[in-house]
């Protein structure tokens, strides 16, 4: 101890005053641990510029980034029952339901806008995995129908940004009943001649995989994004071999043929853009 630390710090601390730090003005990368202020994480878009990790990011957030100047029209979604089978596990299906769109400031677990990437008209869903993980209940497979009507209606392309944990269990065949209505809803996009792109983000499983993910005209997937429809465990048990490194991500998908694309998600504006005036000139050329 010194003179210095016991007598000359406080009194400094006491003419200036103690200023509190604000809770959210450091991030840190959970991949490499790399600390960074909140300001160059939005700015990076919640890339860490580091490692290149793409974090996880907020359904609105997607769309502000992906449309020209970040403006966009957002749609009212169609209402559907909050608990068709009135159900309840370590709580109230309702309660989970009230406490995620308190959280959140969202009805259910997408968002869906139009507006114009690179000039060029689009209709744009995106998945909030920030409610309830992204799970695909009644009101999720309602929004991407009321998606591609607009798509088809507004003659624009349609893309979808997926970010589930699958099906949403708390609203049982109902839940699994959207797969096969997302399904129809694609086809409907493809049908009047338009684009329908797939947008894969960390994470997206279950059946959202399973249903109108793969379905794209091009499916484009951010970095090393977590893709499949079992976990990774439950597969090496059920084939009792141990998977190769990187199953399941972006990159082994990609190098597989199960993607087009890994796009850096500051590229990805730029790219759906080139896509789309691609697939409108060879649709139309077709037509």
């Amino acid at each position: 101890m010194s003179w210095i630390t016991d007598y000359v710090r406080p009194k400094i601390r006491t003419l200036l005053g103690r200023r509190d730090v604000p809770d959210n003005l450091w991030i840190q990368c959970p991949v490499c641990q790399q600390m960074m202020f909140h300001a160059e994480v939005e700015r990076s878009r919640k890339v860490c510029t580091a490692c290149g990790h793409h974090m996880r990011c907020t359904a609105t957030e997607r769309l502000r980034w992906t449309f020209d100047d970040g403006n966009f029209v957002r749609i009212e979604l169609p209402k559907v029952p909050a608990d068709p089978l009135r159900f309840r596990d370590s709580q109230k299906y309702a309660d989970r339901i009230k406490t995620a769109r308190e959280a959140t400031q969202l009805d259910d677990a997408i968002i869906v806008g139009h507006g114009k990437i690179g000039g060029e008209k689009a209709v744009v869903a995106a998945m909030a995995f920030e409610f309830m993980a992204g799970s695909m209940g009644a009101a999720v497979g309602e929004a991407i129908v009321a998606a591609a009507r607009l798509a088809v209606l507004q003659d624009a392309p349609l893309i979808i940004f997926t970010a589930s944990g699958g099906a949403r269990m708390q609203e049982g065949a109902v839940s699994l009943m959207q797969m096969p209505r997302t399904v129809i809803a694609s086809r409907a996009v493809k049908e009047a001649g338009l684009p329908f792109i797939t947008v894969l983000t960390d994470p997206t499983t279950g059946g959202v995989t399973a249903s109108f993910t793969m379905l794209g005209d091009i499916q484009i997937a951010e970095p090393g994004a977590l893709i499949g429809f079992a976990g990774a465990r439950v597969i090496e048990q059920t084939v009792r071999e141990k998977l190769p490194e990187g199953f399941q991500r972006a990159e082994y998908l990609l190098d597989h043929g199960i993607l087009d694309m890994v796009v850096k998600r500051d590229e990805l504006p730029t790219t759906l853009a080139r896509v789309i005036s691609l697939l409108r000139t060879k649709f139309k050329a077709a037509a």
